[in-house]
């Protein structure tokens, strides 16, 4: 992990997975034993946790506004599970419908100036269910949520952000809302 003082924020956008499936995927990722359960709700990630300069976020919050005005509400459509073994031990469920306007948004995002993230992997929207727990954990979860289906309306996307002074543990926060087509 980047050295981080106190001009430095680690910040995260990302859609919520509205009631009732959230709550439901959260609670199977908590059963898989994966302790980012505790810290992250059920979400499709946009921007993965990203050190920025705390003053480069007034910056960074106008430029989210008009990425999120340029981006009308569209569909996800949540249906079965996939994974990404053997090159990282995550079971996720996947997107159906969605994938274009997350990549869409997901690259203007990482594009923003004051943004610098290294990705490690090429970008592709989904919600995590369980990472970094035993291969029968994750076969568990990869085979109970197989069936899992859901469609729900995006409206929005949220930047959360972490308190590096306490050393980046703990649940994110809810920093802001940015609706969707202005």
């Amino acid at each position: 992990m980047a050295q981080t003082d106190a001009a430095t924020t680690r910040i995260g956008v990302a859609i919520d997975i509205p009631p009732p499936w959230g709550a439901q995927l959260t609670r199977r990722r908590h059963e898989a034993g994966d302790p980012q359960a505790a810290y992250t709700p059920a979400h499709v990630t946009l921007l993965g946790p990203t050190e920025v300069a705390s003053a480069e976020l007034p910056g960074i919050e106008r430029q989210l506004e008009k990425i999120a005005a340029a981006q009308q509400p569209f569909t996800i459509h949540l249906r079965g599970t996939g994974t990404f073994r053997p090159v990282t031990e995550v079971v996720f469920v996947t997107l159906a419908v969605g994938i274009s306007e997350c990549e869409l948004l997901a690259a203007a995002i990482a594009a923003a100036d004051g943004v610098h993230r290294d990705a490690r992997f090429p970008y592709h929207p989904h919600v995590t269910v369980a990472q970094d727990v035993p291969s029968a954990a994750l076969d568990a979860v990869f085979d109970d949520l197989a069936d899992f289906d859901a469609r729900f309306d995006v409206p929005a996307f949220t930047l959360f952000s972490h308190d590096l002074s306490a050393g980046g543990e703990g649940p994110w926060q809810r920093r802001r809302d940015y609706k969707l087509g202005g």
